[in-house]
């Protein structure tokens, strides 16, 4: 069979059963081991019975299970970069990749190199992407799950990215070494426990549940990092957190509550729903956060 002919298969195979068509290419690419370039010049070139297997194999694992196609290929794609992923941790998505990129046009004047804390950092995205994006920085790096450490060592080692990562729960680990850091970047796990239920099955069975959802309509996270912020009076130059499309003004409220003559800005991603929020300058008058 032609390249195109067991592209075009794959596609109405998916089609049918209601799964997204673009996992065809992407999974098509991968057991061809081309570029992408490569692979849509080479549509009318045959295709190895073997790839053809491996490949409808795939498809119709996905299909059924709904598994993701970045647990059959083992990596996924950010900023730039192929990034290991396993089922410790979370598929990245590009709004991450918005979040890290207006950290960077943050800190694109700025003098003096940062000392960056990624929080729940799980397969290292935004660790290694901001200490490969920021001359001289140094990053640190903590997480919970010593599986997810895993992950993000192997993907720091790889790509080159000089990371410091640190197991414990949010800024624990950080204060315990006296570090100060000037940036604070964090995707925590901010889904409703009751919206579980309203996930697609490629998420929901798939991605670990401590790096999707978190109690109190999902705020959890995000109360106790202010939280600890303000009993080690950590106060860093800038915050930047991924949220909920709805959970902006709550979110802002409990930075509010912890830096009250905080700069804070609620940013909404390129599907035009709130999606970063955005501290600068933040004190440590706090009144309290509930």
């Amino acid at each position: 069979m032609k390249q195109y002919e067991v592209l075009k298969g794959a596609s109405l195979f998916l089609k049918e059963y209601n799964r997204e068509e673009n996992v065809a290419p992407l999974l098509l690419q991968h057991y061809l081991q081309v570029t992408r370039e490569v692979f849509y010049m080479r549509m009318r070139e045959e295709v190895p019975v073997r790839v053809v297997h491996d490949f409808q194999a795939a498809i119709r694992k996905h299909t059924k299970t709904g598994i993701p196609i970045a647990h059959i290929t083992g990596k996924a794609a950010f900023y730039g970069r192929d990034f290991f992923v396993d089922e410790n941790v979370l598929i990245p998505r590009p709004e991450t990749e918005e979040l890290v990129a207006g950290v960077l046009d943050i800190v694109s004047d700025w003098k003096k190199a940062p000392v960056v804390m990624d929080i729940g950092t799980g397969s290292g995205i935004i660790a290694v992407t901001l200490a490969l994006e920021l001359e001289n920085a140094k990053v640190y790096a903590t997480d919970i799950s010593s599986g997810a450490l895993k992950v993000a060592e192997k993907n720091a080692a790889v790509l080159k990215g000089d990371v410091t990562f640190l197991q414990g729960d949010l800024v624990d680990p950080v204060v315990a070494d006296g570090i100060q850091p000037d940036i604070i970047v964090s995707n925590p796990p901010y889904i409703a426990d009751e919206e579980a239920g309203g996930l697609d099955d490629t998420v929901r069975e798939f991605d670990p549940d401590i790096a999707l959802f978190a109690a109190d309509n999902g705020l959890d996270i995000y109360k106790r990092l202010f939280r600890q912020l303000v009993h080690y009076g950590i106060t860093p130059s800038l915050v930047a957190l991924e949220i909920g499309h709805t959970q902006g003004k709550a979110v802002e409220g409990i930075v509010k509550a912890a830096f009250p003559k905080s700069n804070v800005r609620i940013q909404q991603d390129i599907n035009g729903k709130d999606r970063m929020v955005f501290v600068e300058n933040g004190d440590s008058e706090c009144d309290g956060i509930r």
